[in-house]
C-alpha cells in the first residue's frame, strides 16, 4: 500500500478541519451566504479552464443525467457545506466536528432504509453508542435536558447539514453516474452555485480585507478543490471503508486546534461524548472494512 495515499487522507482531514476552524472565524467577520456562495464560485472559475471541455465532450450523458446531478449538487455541496457557515453563529467548531462525525452513521441508517442494506450486531451497538454520545454533547452532560430545552438553533442546523451530505453519498452509490470524477464534481458545483444565488443576493454586502478574503480563499482551494482531490484518490487505492477510518480524527483535532487558536474551553461532555461518537464509529466502519479486505484477498 503507497504511504502516499495514506498522507492524502490524512491531508483531506487537515484540511477539512481547517474548514471548520474558517467557518467559525467567518461568522460574524462574513456573511454566511457570501461565503457559501463565493468558495464555490471561485472554485467553479478555476475548474472551467481543466474540465470545461470534458463537460462539453460528454454533453449528451451530462444531459442525460443533469436531473441526478443537480440533486447531488444542491445536498452536497449547496445545502451541506451552506448550511456548515449558518450553523458557526450558533455552536462552536467542536460541537460542528462532532456533528460531522455522524456522517458515517447516517449514512448507514440511509442504506438500510433506501438500499435494504443489513447491518450486523456490531454496527447497530456502535451506532447507538454514538448517538448517545451525541446525546451527551447537545445536552451538555445531561441528556435529559433535549427533553425540556430542545436542540441548539447551530446543532439543529448542523444536523440538517450532515443529513444532506449522509443522503449525498447514498445517492452518488445508488445513481452510479458514468462520468468522469472531476466532471461529475463540476456539474455538481456549476447547480451548487446556481442554487446558492438567492441567499448571496440577499445578504448584507461584506466588506471584504486579508482576513476574510483569506477565508474565503481557503474555503474554495484548499477546501472545495485539493480537499476532494486527495480524499478521492485515497478511496480509489485504499478503499471507501479503510479511508473513512480517517475521519474519526476530525472532531479530535478541530477540538484541539478550537481551544488553541479559537480559546473554545474543552469540557468533561466534549471528551466523553466525542469519544463514544468516535468509538460508535468505528464499531460501525469495523464489518465494512473486514467485508471489503474479505472480498479483496478471494479476488487476488
Amino acid at each position: 500500500m503507497p504511504i502516499k495515499y495514506l498522507l492524502f487522507a490524512l491531508l483531506a482531514v487537515f484540511i477539512w478541519v481547517g474548514n471548520t476552524i474558517v467557518s467559525k472565524l467567518a461568522a460574524g467577520a462574513i456573511a454566511p451566504g457570501d461565503i457559501a456562495f463565493e468558495r464555490w464560485f471561485i472554485a467553479l472559475v478555476i475548474l472551467t479552464p481543466i474540465v470545461g471541455r470534458d463537460v462539453w465532450r460528454h454533453r449528451r450523458t451530462v444531459a442525460t443525467y443533469f436531473p441526478k446531478l443537480v440533486v447531488l449538487g444542491l445536498l452536497g455541496m449547496a445545502a451541506c457545506q451552506g448550511l456548515g457557515y449558518y450553523a458557526a453563529a450558533f455552536t462552536s467548531a467542536t460541537n460542528i466536528a462532532i456533528m460531522l462525525s455522524l456522517v458515517p452513521l447516517l449514512t448507514l441508517i440511509l442504506s438500510i432504509v433506501f438500499l435494504g442494506d443489513k447491518p450486523s450486531s456490531l454496527a447497530m451497538l456502535g451506532g447507538l453508542i454514538s448517538l448517545f454520545g451525541i446525546f451527551v454533547v447537545l445536552g451538555q452532560g445531561e441528556p435529559s435536558r433535549l427533553l425540556s430545552q430542545g436542540v441548539g438553533r447551530g446543532d439543529a442546523i448542523m444536523l440538517i447539514a450532515v443529513l444532506a451530505y449522509a443522503g449525498y453519498g447514498i445517492l452518488l452509490k445508488r445513481w452510479a453516474i458514468p462520468l468522469a470524477m472531476w466532471t461529475s464534481i463540476y456539474v455538481q458545483i456549476c447547480t451548487a452555485v446556481v442554487f446558492l444565488i438567492p441567499t448571496y443576493l440577499m445578504s448584507a454586502p461584506s466588506t471584504f480585507n486579508m482576513s476574510n478574503t483569506a477565508m474565503v480563499l481557503y474555503a474554495a482551494l484548499p477546501g472545495s478543490i485539493l480537499a476532494p482531490f486527495v480524499w478521492m484518490s485515497a478511496v480509489k487505492h485504499l478503499g471507501a471503508a479503510r479511508t473513512a477510518i480517517f475521519m474519526n480524527l476530525i472532531p479530535i483535532l478541530t477540538a484541539i486546534v478550537a481551544a488553541v487558536f479559537l480559546g473554545e474551553t474543552l469540557h468533561v461532555y466534549h471528551l466523553v461524548g466525542g469519544g463514544m461518537t468516535i468509538v460508535g464509529i468505528i464499531l460501525v466502519q469495523r464489518k465494512a472494512t473486514r467485508t471489503q479486505l474479505g472480498v479483496k484477498a478471494l479476488a487476488e
